[in-house]
């Protein structure tokens, strides 16, 4: 059986200023990509799928692609307004992508086994594709999964940030995904939403939330693309910004469609960059789990 992890890698990284998916952050010169693709292949995923825009294919290949093809199957799908469901065009002036629920449904022709979905630009730990990987040979039909993390340990000092915040319930399931945007520490200790308070909402420092690593089935596609139809023809937001996020629609299956999905225990550690101001830490965090052996001298 396969298990397919898909890489979304392309985002724009406006707030970091750059192509932060291909930036060199490990103390090799390695791209943060390439240390869940490590990890993967350690868990035992043997396909991978990456979902880039054309313009970056020729750059992808060289850089990774043709790297990883000696060790698991390779693929590309293409994040462009002509793969929009539907046949919808969008307004001639927009240059952004719809979103993370875009992304996933690009690759809808190259997958029909249950995959994992994450950000390029994200370490997840190597606990985390291990549980994944376990939770994906088990899980068939309308089921979902999801790694969470501790909302504490995925903030920016450099800035505001967004993520899907869930309720679980006893039996360690998802009830409940909340988008929540601007999302930044302040120097009292606490944690803020300023999207919905300009005095900012206090949130749990232990909440747990999204960081885009999901599991799927491939009856995800079916829905995601009826969904996402929908979505794009409701005159709702602003035509040249508004985004469908995998939180937001995983919340609307749940709640419509009876998806279930299991959030996954791990001990794993959460680091990514959002903002250029991250790079320092992030690669400080990647040549201490190089030091102590984590990884090898170079990836």
């Amino acid at each position: 059986m396969k298990t397919t992890l898909l890489i979304m890698a392309a985002g724009l990284g406006s707030r970091y200023g750059g192509n932060k998916q291909i930036d060199r952050i490990g103390p090799s010169g390695e791209i943060l990509m390439e240390y869940s693709i490590h990890d993967a292949i350690e868990a035992g995923f043997n396909k991978v799928v990456f979902v880039i825009k054309r313009s970056m294919d020729e750059t992808f290949r060289e850089l990774i692609g043709n790297k990883i093809a000696q060790k698991v199957e390779v693929h590309y799908a293409y994040q462009e307004y002509d793969s929009l469901p539907g046949g919808f065009v969008p307004p001639a002036e927009r240059t952004k992508p719809y979103g993370t629920v875009h992304a996933v449904l690009a690759a809808k022709d190259i997958i029909s086994e249950p995959f994992a979905v994450i950000n390029a630009d994200d370490y997840y730990g190597k606990d985390a594709f291990q549980a994944m990987a376990g939770c994906l040979r088990r899980m068939e039909g309308k089921a979902a999964s999801m790694v969470a993390y501790y909302l504490r340990n995925t903030v920016s000092e450099n800035g505001h940030v967004t993520r899907g915040v869930c309720e679980t319930d006893a039996q360690g399931n998802l009830v409940k995904v909340t988008e929540t945007y601007k999302i930044m520490p302040f120097a009292d200790g606490t944690i803020r939403d300023l999207e919905t308070d300009p005095n900012g909402r206090i949130l749990d420092p232990d909440a747990l939330v999204s960081m885009n690593f999901w599991g799927f089935t491939p009856w995800y596609f079916q829905a995601a693309e009826a969904d996402l139809e929908a979505f794009l023809k409701a005159e709702n937001g602003d035509p040249m910004k508004k985004e469908y996020a995998l939180p937001t629609l995983v919340d609307k299956l749940m709640n419509q469609q009876g998806l279930k999905v299991e959030v996954l225990s791990t001990k794993a550690v959460w680091f990514g960059v959002t903002y250029r101001e991250d790079k320092d830490y992030v690669a400080g965090e990647l040549k201490k789990l190089h030091d102590c052996g984590a990884y090898p001298e170079k990836l």
